[in-house]
C-alpha cells in the first residue's frame, strides 16, 4: 500500500485538498518555496502525519510557529480525534491558516494569531504541544512547555543533530520544568527518511526566573 494511503487512511482525499492549498495559495503567498512544491508530500505532509503516532486518541494539540500548518493542520487531517490550536503570529500566515481549516471543513481546528510566549495561562494547557523547525531546543522548550499541562508533551521535529541538541541543553530544559525527554524516529519502514522527534514531558509547572531567563536568552522573538 502507498504510504500516502497507509498513513492517511479514509482522510486521504483530504489530505489531498490540502495539498493543493499548499501548491498553489501557499506557494503564491510565500510561505511553500516553489521549489517545495514537487515534493510537498515527501518533504512535508508525510513527514509531519508520522508524528500522529505518538499523540494519544483524543488529545488536545497547540502547534507553535504553525506557519502553513505544519504539522498542525496535518494532524488534524488525518486525526479528526484532535483538538487542535494553531499559534503563529504573522498576519498572512494566519490568514492562510484560517482559510484552510474553513475550506477542508477542520471543526475542532482554531487559529491564534499570537507569540507562544503570550498563550501560557491564556489558552486551556494541552496534552502535546508540536513545532517543527522553529528554534532552538532551549528556546523551544521556553516558549512551549508552559503551553503543556503537567504530564504533558512537547514533540519537536527536529533533524540528525536532534541527539546532540538533547544534551546541549539539557541543563536548560531541566530548568523549564522538564522531565523525561527521548529522540524518536517516527515512519520507520514507510518512509526514506523517517522524522526524527524529541519527545520531552513537562514534569513540573515552574515560577517564571527573569533573571536567568535573560541570561539563557529566553527572550521574545
Amino acid at each position: 500500500m502507498d504510504a500516502r494511503a497507509q498513513l492517511f487512511g479514509d482522510r486521504l482525499p483530504l489530505a489531498e485538498r490540502y495539498a493543493e492549498l499548499l501548491s498553489t495559495d501557499g506557494v503564491v503567498r510565500g510561505l511553500i518555496g516553489p521549489r517545495e512544491a514537487p515534493r510537498i508530500w515527501e518533504r512535508h505532509l508525510l513527514n509531519c502525519v508520522v508524528v500522529e503516532a505518538l499523540i494519544p486518541l483524543g488529545a488536545s494539540v497547540v502547534d507553535v510557529g504553525s506557519g502553513a500548518g505544519l504539522p498542525g493542520i496535518v494532524l488534524a487531517v488525518a486525526r479528526p480525534d484532535l483538538t487542535v490550536t494553531l499559534v503563529e503570529p504573522l498576519a498572512r500566515r494566519t490568514a492562510f491558516l484560517t482559510e484552510a481549516v474553513t475550506a477542508l471543513g477542520l471543526e475542532r481546528t482554531t487559529v491564534v494569531r499570537a507569540r507562544a510566549e503570550e498563550c501560557a495561562g491564556k489558552l486551556p494547557a494541552a496534552d502535546v504541544v508540536t513545532a517543527r523547525a522553529v528554534a532552538p531546543l532551549d528556546r523551544l522548550a521556553g516558549w512551549c512547555l508552559p503551553l503543556a499541562a503537567v504530564g504533558g508533551r512537547l514533540l519537536a521535529l527536529k533533524g540528525a543533530s536532534a541527539g546532540a541538541e538533547l544534551s546541549e541543553h539539557a541543563a536548560a530544559l531541566a530548568r523549564l520544568g522538564a522531565g523525561e525527554a527521548t529522540v524518536r524516529s517516527c515512519g520507520e519502514g514507510l518512509l526514506e527518511e523517517p522524522t526524527t522527534v524529541v519527545e520531552i514531558v513537562r514534569e513540573r509547572a515552574i515560577v517564571p526566573d527573569k533573571k536567568a531567563d535573560k541570561k539563557a536568552g529566553f527572550k521574545k522573538r
